[in-house]
């Protein structure tokens, strides 16, 4: 069983950045894609950014292109989430996900969720 736990939410200003962490437990970890998704109040969960193995195939939501980065350490078990340049419509619960096949992140039908992280910008 793949555990997920993400850390790295708060409040930030607009303009301002924050990285997300999410530390992976259970599994092979440098086996599965791992990705981001977000919850914003009355809306439902979307897709953030994904990645294979490697930085080679990677994915993000239009709306985060050029701000967002996804990253990942596989000796430490960790994919990371950089955000710059954050706006208000960024604010959510962020979601770290993972699963053995890239495609099925990027269609927002992961194996394997975390419990969540608030990220809150202020305006």
């Amino acid at each position: 069983q793949v555990r997920l736990m993400e850390s790295g939410g708060g409040l930030v200003q607009a303009g301002g950045s924050l990285r997300l962490s999410c530390a992976a437990s259970g599994g092979t970890f440098i086996t599965f894609a791992m990705g981001w998704f977000r919850q914003a109040p009355g809306k439902e969960r979307e897709f953030v950014a994904a990645m294979g193995w490697s930085a080679a195939n990677t994915y993000y939501t239009d709306s985060v292109k050029g701000r967002y980065t996804i990253a990942r350490d596989n000796a430490r078990n960790t994919v990371y989430l950089q955000m710059n340049s954050l706006k208000p419509e960024d604010t959510a619960v962020y979601y770290c996900a993972a699963d053995s096949h890239l495609s099925d992140l990027t269609q927002s039908r992961p194996d394997y969720w975390g419990q969540g992280t608030q990220v809150t910008v202020s305006s």
